[in-house]
């Protein structure tokens, strides 16, 4: 066992790097992150974007799914009947940059229906899981910084950190660790958002 709490491990780290303001959101600004303000997402379109961004960085760096949004943007094509309504061509050649396109338009196109179709205020976890191309990561990523909802994300980088510190045993499954850290950490909306985003930033500089 280590010899510190999750939680104060998590204080330590947010000490030293500081508030990470994720899911970065387009304003009128342009795409930003926001630190310390867990306002965002204030519009429908902001929270699709948040969406689209988590099925975007799946298998890249979030830069590389910074630019497909971006290129959505610009396009005029970032939001659900948008995306519904483009070709799965140029749906593709728009979000190139983030790689594996020709399965991540399907995805995008997968989401964008369900988002249209779908009159729940909140998406079920689930009704996520159920989805071409939707997996534990990317649907508690959507339930949790779209929609505020109580789920903690475990990435790669987490999963390593923690076993490095000797929290979790090595080959710890995604639920599980999912379930420790829930327990370890007090049961806010803006604790999991930083713990997972410090997480990454950690897992960058470290």
């Amino acid at each position: 066992m280590p010899g510190q709490s999750l939680f104060s491990f998590y204080t330590r780290l947010l000490d030293h790097h500081g508030p990470q303001g994720w899911w970065p959101v387009t304003t009128d600004e342009g795409p930003g992150y926001h630190p310390g303000d867990f306002t965002f997402p204030r519009t429908p379109r902001q929270r699709f974007e948040i969406c689209v961004g988590c099925v975007l960085t799946q298998n890249t760096q979030w830069s590389n799914a910074e630019k497909a949004i971006s290129h959505l943007a610009r396009s005029g094509n970032l939001t659900p009947r948008a995306v519904e309504r483009i070709s799965s061509t140029d749906l593709g050649a728009l979000i190139r940059p983030s790689g594996y396109f020709n399965q991540k338009q399907k995805k995008l196109k997968t989401l964008a229906r369900f988002f249209r179709e779908n009159k729940q205020a909140v998406p079920r976890r689930d009704q996520l899981l159920a989805l071409w191309g939707i997996g534990p990561e990317t649907a508690d990523s959507i339930r949790l910084y779209a929609f505020e909802q109580l789920e903690m994300v475990i990435d790669a980088y987490t999963l390593r950190i923690l076993t490095r510190h000797n929290f979790i045993p090595p080959g710890t499954s995604y639920h599980a660790a999912k379930s420790f850290c829930a327990r370890e950490l007090p049961g806010d909306v803006s604790v999991y958002q930083e713990f997972h985003a410090l997480m990454v930033v950690h897992g960058k500089k470290t």
